[in-house]
Formats: structure tokens, sequence, C-alpha cells
């Protein structure tokens, strides 16, 4: 699942491959964006903020967002595609000179726009510290996520509180500090646990598979093991949903005895 670790992956690989070189070919298959036409345009470089992946190019960002099954993926002329091209919603080919041309597709995308790079902020200024960030401000994470009265599995979610943390982070986090997901987000912690979603994602930021116990062979504690033993005190793990509003629910995993209920 694409979440701050992996949306930022992507953006170092696209940076690496396209950065600096002129667009040689752009086709957006959305509607709304599909005239537009960066041909031409310098990439200056390509980076994530939370979960938004922002390449801009001459005056102009491209603006996407993987949100469950989208990626990125670079390739070379005559290289065979890793996914269905009816599938593929931007191309950006760009000539790196020496090293010759290169293709990066994206698949799946959830959201694709072309804005000017001076109005970013219009998609993601409402985003909170994102640790993955050179701007990251802890205190100021933990103030905005302190301050939720929802239940703390709904608060770490919002992107307003911190951006980049989706739904495994929050699950896995939970576990961690031993904290019931109903928990209202007042009544916690706030700054030890936005300290070890920092240390994990950064941790998990240089892995090519994500772990939250250390183990790669079974890497999560929680997250979608409803039914089994708990790892660490062998309870059987709960399951159930939690969201903002009925539309917006997410899967939830506990154990009920390493976080009891509030």
């Amino acid at each position: 699942m694409p979440e701050g670790d992996t949306v930022f992956r992507t953006a170092q690989r696209l940076n690496a491959a396209l950065a600096g070189a002129p667009i040689t070919r752009f086709d957006l298959r959305v509607p709304g964006s599909a005239t537009v036409d960066l041909r031409g345009e310098t990439v200056h470089g390509v980076v994530a903020h939370g979960k938004h992946l922002l390449l801009r190019a001459g005056a102009q960002t491209l603006h996407s967002h993987l949100k469950m099954e989208g990626r990125w993926d670079v390739y070379r002329p005559g290289q065979k595609w890793r996914r269905p091209a009816y599938t593929a919603r931007a191309i950006v080919g760009v000539d790196t000179g020496q090293e010759g041309p290169r293709d990066a597709v994206g698949f799946d995308l959830a959201m694709v726009e072309v804005v000017p790079t001076r109005d970013e902020d219009r998609i993601v200024g409402h985003l909170g510290p994102d640790p993955l960030r050179d701007d990251w401000d802890p205190a100021e994470a933990a103030r905005r996520l302190g301050a939720d009265r929802r239940p703390v599995h709904v608060a770490l979610q919002d992107q307003r509180n911190l951006a980049g943390f989706g739904n495994e982070y929050v699950n896995e986090l939970l576990f961690l500090r031993g904290i019931h997901p109903e928990t209202p987000a007042t009544a916690i912690d706030a700054p030890a646990l936005v300290a070890l979603g920092a240390r994990t994602i950064r941790a998990n930021v240089r892995r090519w598979d994500r772990t939250f116990t250390g183990d790669l062979r079974h890497p999560t504690w929680v997250y979608r093991r409803e039914g089994r033993p708990c790892r660490r005190c062998g309870a059987i793990i709960r399951g159930g949903s939690l969201g903002a509003e009925p539309t917006r629910e997410r899967i939830v995993f506990w154990c009920p005895h390493c976080q009891p209920a509030p």
C-alpha cells in the first residue's frame, strides 16, 4: 500500500531519472488535463509531500497521487511495461543526453493534474508536518494530533495533522504504543506517538520492504491479522472499522490485551 515512505522513494527514483532533462513526450490520459503539453520544458525536480508527488517542469507542476493502487515506473526505449497500457494515466518522456531517452509512466493514478508551480500551496498547503521533509516540525505535529478529539486511529490518518501516515502505519504504531484505536487523541501521549512514527517511517524509507517488527518474514504486528494470535502476548487480534464518517471508514486491527479499551 503506498504510504509516505513509498511516495518518498518514488519521488527519489523519478528525480534521479528525469531531473535536468528536457521533456520530449508528455501524455496525460485523464479528463481536464489531456490537452496540456510540457514538451520542451526542463524537469527541475520531483519531490514528495506527504502522499503527493510534485514533478516540476518549467513554470508548471504535474501533481499526482498514488492512492491505493498507483505507481510510477521508469522505462528505457523498447522495454516492456510492467502494467497494462490501458492503466497508464501519465507518460513523461525525457532525453537525458549521454544516457539516452527515458519514459516515466504513471499507472492507476487516482489524481493527475497540472498547475502553475506558484499555486502548489493550493494542493499541499493544508498538509500537516511530514517527517520525511527537511521542514519536519515534531512539536507542531504533536500539537495538532493532541488537540484532535476524535479517535486516535482517525486523527493519526488525517493528513492535516501529520502527512504521510496511512492505515497500515496507524494500526501498527498504535499497537507499538499500546493504544486502543478508539482512544481520543486528546488522551494519549501525542509527542511520544509522533516521535515513534517519525523513527519508523524514516527507517522504512531506506528499505524496499516495509516492516514494523524488524523481521521481514513477519513484518506486521496487527495489520490484516484479525483472528490470529498476537505475536507478543498470544491474544487473538480483533478487527473492525473506524472513520471520520461512514463513507471514509478504514479497517482497524488491535490486540485486546496489549491495547486495552479506554
